[in-house]
């Protein structure tokens, strides 16, 4: 199933916004007991409550719900030799690498899991790719004292102005189920509207290929492919984080 849904968003990459979903059309836009929400899923539970939504209803598309990617959070790894198989030297891999760490995730496997939730030498870290907008990138998940965890939320948005009006994937955290938008590298719903995505710096990470890998990272762990897991149904939640959106807001 997992397969067949990654397989909808490549369809969906090729073609315009004529062709894709429309979530406000198709019912992803309602309210519960006075407060706006945006459907996450098959359980109530899991609808986002987006009261405080900056970005435009009719221009968000999809609508898959929030736990139909496997966003990794205890990821798997195998060894460049154990890897090598699997790979033409051409093939497309972003590298994280920090102290003696190094992290391989091919944009392949990202393309499936959206969002891999690491540690990077002891650095909480997650890696993230679009297809729509051809986006990957490593982003840091700590903020203040607090670790957040990344996935995707089943939608994608576009602004005619943004990223040559490109759909880009919307995230959201568990830990107080806001939303953010990578093409504007901040959050846009939630208790934590406005704050910034951090990228980690650009001397941690590149965008390469398995050739390159090989070559300059013999020792790297390589992301395992076709990992899945049973969601949690329940996490941690922050609850206070006011000095979060102070500190870390444009």
């Amino acid at each position: 199933m997992k397969t067949a849904l990654c397989l909808l968003w490549v369809c969906f990459a090729c073609f315009g916004h004529a062709q894709r979903p429309i979530s406000k059309e198709n019912g992803k836009f309602f309210e519960i007991k006075g407060s706006k929400m945006l459907y996450g899923g098959e359980r109530e539970g899991e609808h986002f409550v987006i009261d405080n939504l900056e970005l435009r209803e009719e221009q968000f598309h999809y609508g898959l719900g929030r736990e139909r990617f496997p966003a990794l959070l205890d990821p798997q790894f195998e060894t460049v030799a154990q890897a090598d198989p699997k790979w033409a030297d051409d093939q497309r891999f972003l590298v994280a690498y920090k102290g003696r760490v190094v992290r391989a995730y091919s944009v392949r496997d990202l393309t499936r899991h959206e969002v891999v939730n690491d540690l990077l030498d002891g650095e909480p870290i997650f890696a993230a790719y679009c297809i729509l907008a051809d986006l990957g990138a490593i982003y840091k998940r700590t903020y203040g004292d607090k670790v957040f965890t990344f996935a995707v939320s089943g939608y994608t948005y576009y602004d005619p102005k943004v990223w040559g009006g490109l759909d880009g994937f919307i995230l959201w955290d568990r830990e107080t189920e806001s939303l953010w938008w990578p093409l504007i590298d901040k959050a846009v719903s939630g208790t934590l509207k406005g704050v910034r995505l951090q990228k980690l710096e650009a001397v941690h990470w590149e965008d390469t290929t398995w050739a390159m890998v090989k070559q300059k990272y013999p020792k790297a762990d390589v992301l395992l492919s076709g990992q899945d897991f049973e969601r949690p149904k329940t996490w941690k939640r922050y609850r206070e984080v006011s000095e979060i959106v102070k500190k870390y807001s444009n």
